[in-house]
C-alpha cells in the first residue's frame, strides 16, 4: 500500500478510536458503579437501540472479512456461513430471547442456577462462557492482524503482533472504564458505520456491472478458474464423505451456536422487559439480514473484480478480500479514489473488530466475576467488589486472546468463529434448553451437559486437521490428527445433549417441582423478573 493509504486509513481509524474513547470517558464519569450499571447498562436501552447494538455485536470481522473472503475463494460453498449465521436468529427469537430476559439477571448461569444447586452450575456455565468468548475473540484478533498487514504493505510478524496488542489494550479500556453502557453505544456507532460502508460498496459493485447480477456471477465464475463449479455446491465441501460431514457439522454449529453465545445472551438484559427483548431481536434480524444480502454481492464482486488469485496472494485465508475490492472500485492502487475508499473500509473494519471485542470481553469478564468469583468465594460477593473483579478479569482475558490470536494468525476469520459456535452449541445450548423446558432436569444433568459438550468439542479440535497434520494447520510440522473433521459440532453437540440427559436420569436428586413451576411462570409471564 502507498503512504497515502496508510496515512488516511490510520487517520480515520484514529478518529473512530477518539470518538469511542470520548464516549467511554463520558459514561465512566456518569456511572453509578453498580453491578446492574456495569453488566446491563441500567437496563435503560430501547428495543431499537439494543437491536442496533446486537447487530453491531453480531456483524463481526467473521462476516465482513472472513465470509466475503470465503465466497471470493469458494463461491457457493462460502454462502453456508451466511445462511447458518442468519437462520440461527429464528431459534433465538422463538426459544431464547424473552425467556432468558425473564429468568436471568446478567449471565447464562443465572438462568440455569434458578432451579439448581447454584455453586457447581455457576462454575460450569461460567467456565464454558469464558472459553467460548476467548475463541470468538481470537477470530477478531486474527482479522485485526490481517488488516494491518495489508495496510502497512504486507509487513510480517511485528506489525501484526503490535496491532493485535493494541486492539487488546483498547478493548480492555472500553470494558473496564465504560461497562455495558459505553460498549453498547460503541456497537451502535459501529453498526451504522458498517452498514453505510457496505451499502456504498454494494452499490459500486452493482454499478460496475450495470445492475446485472447474472453478469456479476458469470464473471466471478470465469475469473475463479473453476468455471460453473464456482456457482455450484461442492467446491470446498464436496471432496468426499469427510468434506460432506464437515459441511453438516459446520451447518449445525452455525445454526445452533448463536443461542449459546454469552455476549449475545447478555444483550437481552440491557432492555427493561421481555417484550423489549423480542423487539430487539426483530430489529437485529432486519439489520443483519440486509447486511448479509449485501455481503453476497461483495463476495462475488471480489471474485469478479479482484480475482481469487489476488485475494489469496494477499491473505491465504481470504481475509482481505473486501479492502482489496474497495481499492479496485475506487480506481486501483495509487489513485485518489482507491486510496480514500480503501482507507474508509479499513477504518470501518477496524471499528468492527474493536466494537465486537469490547462486547465479548464484557460478557466473559461478567462470567468470571458474577459466576466464577462469586461462587468460589463461598459467600456472596459485594456488588462493588464483583465489578472490580470483572474489570481485572477483562485484562486477563485480553492477554489470553492476544496470545491465541498471534498463534492462529493464518487461519480464516469465519472458520475460527465457526469453532466458537460449535463449542457454544455443544455446551451452553443444551444446558439452557434443558433448564427452560425440562421439568425433571437436575444439577448433575446441568453440570454434565456443560462438560459433556465442552470436553469433546475442545478435544476433537485438538485432534483435528486444524491443529496438526497439514500445511495449513496451526502446527504443520507435527501430526497428531485422529479426528478427520475440521468442525467438531456433528459429534460434540449431540454429546452435550446426551450427557445432560444421562446426568439427569442417573441423579439421585429429586427435582424441585415448586422451583420449576416458579421458573416456568416467570419465563412465560415475566412475573418476578429483574
Amino acid at each position: 500500500m502507498t503512504g497515502n493509504h496508510q496515512t488516511l486509513a490510520l487517520f480515520l481509524f484514529s478518529a473512530f478510536v477518539a470518538v469511542t474513547l470520548a464516549i467511554t470517558t463520558w459514561v465512566s464519569r456518569n456511572r453509578h458503579g453498580s453491578a446492574e450499571e456495569f453488566y446491563a447498562g441500567g437496563r435503560l436501552f430501547s428495543p431499537m437501540e439494543n437491536g442496533f447494538a446486537i447487530a453491531g455485536d453480531y456483524m463481526s470481522a467473521a462476516s465482513f472479512l472472513g465470509v466475503t473472503g470465503l465466497i471470493a475463494l469458494f463461491g457457493y460453498d462460502g454462502l453456508l456461513y451466511l445462511v447458518g449465521f442468519f437462520v440461527a436468529w429464528l431459534l433465538v427469537l422463538f426459544l431464547v430471547a424473552e425467556l432468558v430476559r425473564n429468568c436471568g439477571r446478567f449471565t447464562l448461569a443465572d438462568v440455569v442456577a434458578a432451579r439448581m444447586s447454584e455453586r457447581p452450575v455457576r462454575i460450569a456455565a461460567g467456565t464454558s462462557s469464558v472459553i467460548v468468548s476467548v475463541l470468538y475473540l481470537v477470530a477478531q484478533m486474527v482479522g485485526a492482524g490481517s488488516l494491518v498487514a495489508l495496510l502497512l504493505g504486507g509487513t510480517s510478524g511485528p506489525a501484526r503482533a503490535w496491532t493485535v496488542i493494541g486492539v487488546g489494550a483498547l478493548m480492555v479500556i472500553y470494558v473496564s472504564l465504560g461497562g455495558m453502557r459505553a460498549t453498547t453505544w460503541i456497537q451502535i456507532v459501529k453498526a451504522v458505520l458498517l452498514l453505510a460502508g457496505t451499502v456504498a460498496l454494494t452499490v459500486l459493485v452493482l454499478l460496475r456491472f450495470h445492475g446485472d447480477f447474472d453478469r456479476l456471477l458469470l464473471t466471478a465464475a470465469e475469473r475463479s478458474g473453476h468455471g460453473d463449479a464456482f456457482l455450484a455446491p461442492g467446491l470446498k465441501y464436496g471432496g468426499g464423505w469427510t468434506a460432506r460431514f464437515d459441511f453438516i457439522s459446520l451447518g449445525l454449529a452455525l445454526v445452533l451456536g448463536t443461542a449459546g453465545l454469552p455476549h449475545i445472551l447478555s444483550r437481552f438484559y440491557t432492555v427493561p422487559t421481555a417484550r423489549a427483548a423480542r423487539r430487539s431481536v426483530l430489529w437485529s434480524i432486519g439489520l443483519i439480514g440486509g447486511f448479509y444480502l449485501m455481503t453476497i454481492v461483495l463476495g462475488f464482486g471480489a471474485a469478479a473484480i479482484v480475482g481469487p488469485e489476488a485475494v489469496r496472494g494477499s491473505s491465504a485465508a481470504g481475509n482481505t478480500a473486501v479492502p482489496l475490492l474497495a481499492l479496485n472500485l475506487g480506481g486501483g492502487a495509487g489513485s485518489t479514489g482507491g486510496t480514500v475508499l480503501f482507507a474508509i473500509v479499513a477504518a470501518v473494519a477496524f471499528a468492527t473488530i474493536l466494537a465486537v471485542v469490547a462486547g465479548i470481553t464484557l460478557a466473559s469478564s461478567a462470567s468470571v466475576a458474577h459466576d466464577l468469583y462469586a461462587s468460589l468465594r463461598r459467600s456472596h460477593a459485594k456488588p462493588h467488589s464483583e465489578v472490580a473483579v470483572a474489570r481485572i478479569a477483562s485484562v486477563g482475558i485480553g492477554v489470553v486472546a492476544i496470545a491465541l490470536g498471534l498463534l492462529a494468525r493464518d487461519l480464516n476469520v469465519a472458520f475460527l468463529v465457526g469453532l466458537a459456535f460449535a463449542v457454544a452449541a455443544s455446551t451452553n445450548l443444551p444446558v439452557l434448553l434443558y433448564s427452560l423446558f425440562w421439568r425433571n432436569f437436575t444439577t448433575r444433568g446441568a453440570v454434565w451437559a456443560v462438560y459433556g459438550g465442552l470436553i469433546p468439542a475442545l478435544g476433537l479440535v485438538v485432534l483435528s486437521p486444524v491443529v496438526s497434520g497439514g500445511p495449513e494447520s496451526l502446527f504443520p510440522g507435527v501430526d497428531f490428527q485422529y479426528f478427520p473433521l475440521q468442525n467438531p459440532g456433528l459429534v460434540s453437540i449431540p454429546m452435550g445433549f446426551l450427557a445432560g440427559w444421562l446426568g439427569t436420569v442417573t441423579s439421585a436428586e429429586i427435582p424441585d417441582e415448586a422451583k420449576h413451576a416458579e421458573t416456568e411462570v416467570r419465563a412465560l409471564t415475566g412475573a418476578g423478573a429483574v
